[in-house]
């Protein structure tokens, strides 16, 4: 059974809400994502890629196709919550229409100009429900009954099995499955990048050398994201252990809700789903690149790095677009070198110096487990994942009026 300390999700955590008011024009929201823009390099990105031909996996609480900053990009896939709901209950969408729209929304109206949009702006979407939100009638049912406690797992599977070349994960668990272990080889065998929240117990755990791990980013081979503040620095809230590999914005963050509003918040979850929509734009240019690639590209393209290079709370910095674009295209020069021109096996990454092979092996809770080398040209640090993912919302704000609409 599912016990209280193997919850999916925690949403909007005590202490941890922002309440903001957007300005009621829908050009106004494209205004309040500049900083994001601006720190991920994203105008200089697009001119490289825009993400087309890549499918994300919002592994989430379901998203809402018709809202106009994503239509057209959204397939609905399966919903593995199914029974949870009394019958007839419709989901309320909310935390996976916000991930998505940060990942691939496109905006609207003329030149798209209006609304969100998002790092990736021309990848498609699919949405695979695995988690209730808390105000869901089902919820307790959820995280309480045994036949749900490996969604987590069939959802991978699934978006694997259909297509997905990137997976979003602002989900977690403090306790891992031999299942979701399984799920995520397997994924990482197809070649998928897997990325997922650090986590937002950091508040809680002031007077510790490190917050906890979770699941399913403390598995080898998934990205674990932290979140920065305004000045790029940690955001109190966020996870810091030795499973962080980057960073993203994840405070007063904008984006889509459902029925075509729009939300401001911060957490984890927001700095994931930036990031994901980072690994879509380089697996576009760079299809054939391996997760462990990709990875590494993040890492070596990070901006605002901490002194040494690697610390626990930001891991090897914040995600830059353009540079991991670069890194990208360099990691995939090399590996052309190094492979004959053959494709490059995902389970294999190469190393800077052309070796393949895991870099170190950490014992934590008396599991072993190795990571690879994410940073071409550092002394490796790995990237573990760790994550409660929690994303914290913070206000709802209804738009105004459509004078601007499409």
């Amino acid at each position: 059974m599912l016990t209280a300390g193997r919850r999916l999700v925690a949403v909007a955590a005590t202490g941890m809400l922002l309440f903001a008011v957007l300005p009621a024009r829908a050009d106004d929201v494209r205004g309040g994502q500049r900083a994001v823009i601006e720190t991920l390099s994203l105008t200089e990105a697009w001119r490289t890629s825009k993400g087309a031909g890549v499918t994300v996996a919002v592994l989430d609480s379901g998203v809402d196709p018709g809202h106009r900053d994503l239509a057209g990009s959204v397939r609905v896939g399966r919903d593995f919550t199914e029974g949870a709901n009394p019958p007839g209950t419709p989901p309320s969408r909310l935390h996976g229409t916000y991930m998505a729209s940060l990942i691939a929304g496109h905006g609207h109206g003329p030149g798209r100009k209006l609304g969100i949009i998002g790092v990736a702006p021309e990848a498609d979407v699919l949405s695979v429900r695995v988690i209730l939100e808390d105000e869901e009638p089902g919820f307790r049912e959820f995280n309480s009954a045994e036949r749900f406690e490996d969604v987590v797992a069939r959802g991978i599977r699934y978006a694997v099995d259909e297509g997905a070349d990137v997976i979003n994960m602002s989900i977690s668990k403090e306790l891992a499955t031999r299942e979701e272990r399984a799920a995520v080889r397997y994924a990482i065998s197809k070649g998928v990048v897997l990325v997922a929240a650090a986590g937002n117990d950091g508040e809680r755990r002031i007077d510790s050398d490190y917050a906890p791990y979770s699941y399913p980013a403390a598995f080898p081979g998934v990205v674990s994201v932290g979140a920065t503040d305004l000045r790029l620095r940690r955001a109190a809230f966020s996870n810091w252990n030795s499973s962080v590999l980057v960073a993203a914005p994840g405070v007063d963050i904008m984006g889509a809700g459902p029925g075509d509003e729009y939300w401001v918040g911060r957490g984890t979850s927001q700095a994931t789903a930036l990031v994901s929509g980072v690994a879509a734009l380089v697996k576009s240019r760079h299809p054939d690149l391996s997760p462990p690639l990709v990875a590494r590209a993040l890492a070596a393209g990070a901006t605002d790095r901490p002194p040494g290079g690697y610390d626990i709370a930001t891991g090897y910095g914040v995600v830059n677009a353009a540079k991991a674009l670069t890194e990208a295209s360099r990691l995939a020069r090399h590996t052309e070198t190094a492979t004959g021109g053959q494709a490059q096996d995902p389970a294999r990454p190469v190393s800077a110096g052309g070796q393949a092979g895991p870099v170190r092996v950490i014992t934590r809770d008396e599991q072993r487990v190795t990571v690879f080398a994410a940073i071409a040209g550092a002394a490796a640090l790995g990237a573990l994942a760790s994550l409660s993912v929690i994303f914290i919302l913070v206000r709802r704000v209804r738009r105004a009026h459509n004078a601007q609409e499409a």
